[in-house]
């Protein structure tokens, strides 16, 4: 069996990485030019690394990124509102790992092309269509350089190509554009002094009106006694409309973000500060798609933001691509066609993206956030007088079991390994 891999990025890259585990060839083609690291930090929640473990990736994390001790919420007073253990720290038998972007990508891309050979990633084609013909899938891809059309013959063609995934579009022709929900983020990664634990992520403010994350990314800042500290400002801006193709290297200035966190100076924290103090500064709005009826048909099928991007809320964006590349990986490797394995992933991870994906325009675990400022919208001085605990406790366990991070049932489930 080849498969071909639409998209170079964390999900078509472990993608790459399960399927050479369970023993089949695995071709990825990235329509940029060069792969290069970019973005900012994201969070790998337990159950993602989980699967890069099983992948043998453990080592490697740990010395690119920071493990997450605890993840607090405040208001936008820097008030406490709650907070709790994460990872190991929690009881799950992985840690929960915040990491650049661009680091993660490289270790990822590193990793394939040591595994399974240079050759595996090809850079600079985009798919152009495909068609399934007597059982394979005949995939036209342009080299962008030159503009000339190359054909390629797979068993099976995965999307992952991202949001604006050229297969899905193929799959479901006149979808749109991304639905925007009016909030814009800014986002850049500031070196500064730790804060809190020093291995903490925190949230302030709510999506209500303005919110601020911020946690540290980099093991090696953390050496020099530093903290490489990943933020992310969102503000609500609009109620919502089309909107240009995000980007992550798109620019942002400070002095468009500035205004909103003026006085958000806490004694544990200086916002302003860390805002005025990036290097870059990269500007984005906040969409996600509906999801969709089917993933695919035959032996096409789509996966991470192609098949579900969501708001970037419960650091799951990432975590969720990781799962369904080991899904698919495991379905390919144990299913009698690769039609019924396709069929098999999408039964496995559709329903449950697709839960997530609207959890997520809920606000997911951050609406204890968003009470908070509608309770008390000035501030409070005993949170009991706003939220009661069992209220508390109850959405954060709701999101983790729709997430699928409930802690017994991580650390219970069956391997997606092949043996």
């Amino acid at each position: 069996m080849r498969v071909l891999i639409a998209g170079g990025g964390i999900g078509g890259l472990t993608t790459a990485l399960s399927l050479h585990a369970a023993g089949i060839e695995a071709q990825v083609v990235e329509a940029a030019r060069e792969i290069l690291p970019l973005g900012v930090g994201i969070n790998l929640l337990p159950h993602a690394v989980r699967e890069l473990t099983e992948l043998g990736l453990a080592d490697e994390l740990a010395a690119t990124g920071v493990p997450t001790a605890e993840l607090v919420y405040h208001d936008r007073f820097g008030n406490r509102i709650w907070g709790e253990p994460r990872g190991i720290a929690a009881g799950y038998r992985w840690p929960q790992v915040s990491i650049h972007r661009g680091e993660l990508q490289a270790l990822l891309l590193a990793a394939v092309r040591r595994r399974l050979g240079a050759s595996s990633v090809r850079t600079g084609l985009a798919v152009e269509r495909h068609e399934q013909t007597g059982g394979l899938v005949r995939v036209a891809l342009r080299d962008r350089a030159s503009g000339a059309i190359e054909e390629v013959v797979a068993d099976v063609l995965v999307g992952a190509d991202g949001i604006h995934s050229t297969v899905r579009a193929a799959l479901h022709p006149g979808e749109g554009p991304p639905r925007w929900n009016g909030i814009q983020m800014w986002r850049g990664v500031t070196e500064a002094a730790p804060f809190l634990t020093g291995r903490s992520m925190i949230m302030a403010g709510s999506n209500l009106t303005a919110k601020f994350v911020a946690y540290p990314i980099s093991r090696d800042a953390e050496l020099r006694g530093r903290a490489a500290i990943n933020w992310v400002a969102e503000v609500r801006v609009g109620e919502g409309a089309s909107v240009a193709p995000e980007s992550w290297t798109r620019r942002g200035r400070a002095e468009d973000v500035l205004p909103h966190f003026a006085a958000w100076r806490f004694p544990w924290l200086d916002v302003p500060a860390l805002i005025a103090g990036a290097p870059a500064i990269y500007e984005y709005p906040m969409v996600d798609r509906d999801p969709l009826p089917s993933w695919g048909a035959g032996r096409v099928t789509l996966l991470g933001d192609a098949a579900h991007p969501m708001f970037p809320i419960g650091s799951n964006g990432a975590s969720q691509a990781i799962l369904d590349a080991r899904a698919l990986a495991f379905e390919l490797a144990t299913a009698l066609t690769p039609e019924e394995a396709l069929a098999g992933y999408e039964a496995e991870r559709r329903p449950a993206t697709s839960e997530l994906v609207l959890a997520n325009r809920a606000m997911g675990p951050e609406r204890v956030m968003a009470l908070v400022e509608q309770r008390a919208p000035h501030g409070f001085a005993r949170i009991e007088d706003v939220l009661s605990r069992e209220e508390l406790e109850e959405i954060a366990r709701g999101y983790k079991r729709t997430a699928g991070f409930l802690i017994a049932e991580l650390n219970g489930r069956r391997s997606w390994g092949v043996r």
